[in-house]
């Protein structure tokens, strides 16, 4: 796999270093998790739980090692520097500071092991006024304005469901692992990279910041092209009281849908752009799709050349034919249900390895391995068996 033979530490919790690391275990990395000592990583004790395990765990944690250490020890967070000495990338989450104090910054590491790719992942990135302000994915969605982006029927802000600054910062993470993993092969050298999940979302603004940026103006929510302002990029109710997407405004798209409706003369009117002049479409729209369930537009739209899809909830999209041909819904031997591998490769494709760690399952092994004394590994585990 294309990861094969790197070796990843990951001092992360919660989604954001949890989700870049098993990411790269899908493709052969091998990920040694740090955990705390006593109850582990938070995810495991998150959510619904199946077996002795949570669904978030499995989700973020599959084909992991995991080791247990308490680095107010000296003795532990030495054994840990070992490790590090035989790492290609270290990844930590914890507030700007923390690893500094606990003695296994980037200095240190990188002191010991020039090579290392260093990524340390936080709300608001290592710099910065807000550096050390505490908070998870809404918070710094709330500060980078997205949540404003999103309003209900009421006008008021919505719950993010997804946690987008979490998972943009996973990705964003992962990219500047294998840039600076690229650049070592000519160099030698690793790299400290500083990922902000604050940076990471304001990142995927580049759709809505024309009225911020021309305009020096915040969006009109309401009248923007990608947040129902426009006819064809808009949800509709049906009769059963689900609903349906548009979701594409090319002009083939309008034509090909209003033409069926029998109303070509709001074709011009949605070529002019999102705003409140679409407001008569929208009100057609309504109507019309009120009158058949959802199935039956599903039906009606089959073989009909328009951006349309049915909205499903989250456990028809796993049950969805797609999802399964493309294998991003596994099943384990144990009949245990996992996300799938979004990377394709033709050659050499990632596999996900659906064996769970318990907590520090793996610390002597790894510990020995990194040359740790067989004395200090056995005070280090003593009481864990």
């Amino acid at each position: 796999m294309k990861l094969a033979g790197l070796r990843v530490l990951d001092l992360s919790l919660f989604l954001p270093g949890p989700h870049l690391t098993m990411m790269m275990a899908d493709h052969g990395a091998e990920v040694i998790k740090l955990e705390p000592p006593g109850e582990g990583e938070p995810n495991r004790h998150i959510g619904p739980r199946e077996g002795d395990t949570t669904v978030y765990f499995r989700n973020t944690h599959r084909g992991k090692k995991s080791i247990s250490l308490n680095l107010k020890d000296p003795a532990a967070r030495e054994a840990l520097l070992r490790v590090a000495d035989t790492a290609d990338v270290f990844v930590e989450a914890f507030r700007p500071g923390v690893v500094d104090r606990l003695g296994v910054g980037y200095q240190a590491v990188a002191a010991r092991n020039p090579r290392i790719v260093y990524c340390s992942i936080a709300a608001f990135g290592q710099t910065g006024p807000y550096r050390d302000v505490p908070a998870h994915d809404i918070g710094t969605e709330a500060i980078a304005g997205v949540v404003s982006l999103n309003l209900g029927d009421d006008g008021q802000p919505t719950m993010p469901h997804v946690p987008a600054a979490d998972m943009a910062a996973s990705l964003m993470a992962l990219n500047g692992i294998l840039m600076a993993l690229y650049r070592r092969e000519q160099t030698g050298l690793g790299d400290y990279i500083d990922i902000g999940m604050h940076d990471s979302i304001l990142a995927w603004t580049a759709n809505v910041t024309g009225d911020v940026f021309v305009n020096k103006r915040a969006p009109v929510v309401k009248h923007e092209r990608t947040f129902g302002g426009a006819a064809f990029y808009k949800i509709y109710r049906t009769l059963d009281d689900r609903h349906i997407v548009l979701a594409g405004q090319e002009p083939k798209f309008i034509r090909n849908l209003l033409n069926e409706l029998g109303k070509p003369e709001f074709i011009a009117v949605c070529q002019q752009g999102p705003g409140p002049h679409q407001q008569p479409v929208i009100n057609f729209l309504q109507t019309v799709f009120a009158t058949k369930t959802q199935a039956e537009w599903v039906q009606w739209f089959a073989g009909r050349d328009i951006c349309f899809a049915p909205v499903k909830n989250l456990r028809e999209a796993f049950d969805d034919p797609h999802a399964n041909a493309r294998q991003m819904h596994l099943v384990d031997p144990s009949g245990h249900e996992h996300i799938g591998i979004p990377i394709k490769f033709s050659r050499e494709p990632g596999q996900a390895n659906f064996k769970l760690p318990g907590v520090g399952e793996h610390t002597a092994e790894v510990l020995r391995a990194a040359g740790v004394d067989p004395a200090t590994v056995n005070a280090l585990t003593a009481g864990r068996d």
